[in-house]
């Protein structure tokens, strides 16, 4: 049986740092440039090495994604970019296109490269094509299922390792190979920019009748054509080991740290309890479960992993994601007092109840004490996000606990 890795994304520094405390294997990160979230935070260069050394002193690997479909004016670019990056050691790139990935092999060879999902892997013969221009690892399309996968894996090397969402938002489109971003606003989801228009509301407009915008009801609130739900696999975690993959990839290099921490540490003991037993991740099935669900998400669907998906995998009646708990904050160090160093959030006010969430998986409810700002001015509450706090919760706390409060 192979050992699969958990890989997570960061869209910060800060996130990658939370990613790597609360279960990481692996940390999938974007820079400033040749990734397909623009709108991300991402990493400057500097930010990019501080991440880098933080996640190998924690025996975390860190692959950078370069996966933009370029045009003739990216390439000199993405050679410059390369030569920057074989100074910071990153241990992969995560590449889509055939041009970009021969730049990466002649600038910068030490470094594993890894074939996005953009690059449509859809069966075992693309996955030796790549193998024979040495890719290390290709993550598959996400319209693969169980058994597709299986079967690659019985027609490649063993050497060549499986990468496979296992959790998170699913495109609408072919392995994220989507026209209607650049259509509709002029910001191409190929090179980056997506403004998610599958999460619109639409209506149809008669070719005879123009302006006149008919809403299509499923019911009160409208239809939302194109919405898919949120992949979720935590209840299939033996299939996914059976399957011979070799990284369990969670999407969301956009989310927050709370989202982050939720997700890695949930699918991080149920990696281990199911290598312990099988028997123990079947009787911790209900935890992950309610775990799970405390992080934003739109529904959960399998997604393609066992046959195409159903109506049921498309979400009619609205495009909101299920939010159980508000995102507060990350515990710091503590200054001369013991308070504890909070980036603030989202507001919270002293005698109010929250809850700290703990890599190990303990949640512990506590109550807010004392509220300092910099300056050293008592505070009842803490309304401006952003804001650099110190508090008492009257509970002893550890750097990268994160502070929740259930809604």
């Amino acid at each position: 049986m192979r050992r699969p890795e958990l890989l997570i994304p960061a869209s910060s520094l800060e996130v990658l740092k939370i990613a790597v405390i609360y279960g990481a294997d692996a940390v999938y990160i974007g820079g400033e440039a040749f990734g397909l979230r623009a709108k991300a935070k991402n990493f400057s260069m500097e930010e990019m090495k501080e991440g880098i050394e933080f996640a190998h002193a924690h025996d975390v690997k860190v692959y950078v994604t370069a996966n933009i479909l370029a045009h003739n004016d990216d390439l000199e670019g993405v050679r410059e970019y390369f030569k920057e990056l074989r100074e910071i050691k990153p241990d992969a790139l995560i590449i889509a296109d055939p041009g970009v990935f021969q730049i990466a092999k002649e600038v910068c060879p030490e470094i594993e490269r890894h074939v996005s999902t953009q690059a449509n892997n859809t069966n075992y013969a693309t996955y030796l094509f790549w193998y024979g221009l040495g890719a290390k690892r290709v993550v598959s399309a996400r319209e693969l299922s169980i058994a597709e996968i299986k079967e690659i894996r019985e027609h490649i090397p063993d050497d060549l390792e499986i990468e496979t969402f296992i959790h998170g938002a699913m495109c609408i489109s072919y392995s994220g190979r989507c026209l209607l971003s650049n259509y509709f606003t002029g910001r191409d989801a190929n090179q980056g920019a997506c403004t998610h228009p599958c999460r619109w509301k639409y209506s149809i407009v008669e070719e005879t009748r123009p302006n006149e915008y008919m809403p299509v009801y499923e019911n009160e609130r409208g239809t939302y054509i194109f919405n898919s739900k949120d992949l979720c696999m935590i209840e299939h975690i033996p299939d996914l080991f059976d399957a011979g993959i070799d990284s369990f990839k969670i999407e969301g290099r956009m989310k927050t740290a709370l989202y982050v921490a939720t997700v890695a540490r949930t699918y991080r003991k149920a990696i281990d309890d199911y290598k312990k037993s099988p028997e123990l991740y079947q009787q911790n099935m209900p935890w992950y479960l309610d775990q799970i669900s405390n992080c934003t998400y739109r529904q959960f669907t399998t997604g393609f992993f066992y046959g195409k998906p159903s109506d049921e995998a498309q979400i009619y009646d609205n495009n909101t994601y299920l939010k159980e708990y508000t995102y507060l904050g990350i515990v710091g160090e503590t200054n001369e007092e013991g308070l504890y160093r909070i980036e603030q959030r989202n507001k919270f006010s002293v005698g109010e109840q929250i809850e700290v969430m703990k890599p190990d998986g303990e949640n512990i409810e506590v109550t807010v004490k004392r509220i300092v700002d910099e300056e050293g001015n008592e505070m009842e509450s803490a309304p401006h996000p952003k804001q650099v706090l110190y508090i008492d919760l009257g509970h002893p706390l550890e750097m990268y606990d994160i502070l929740r409060r259930k809604e």
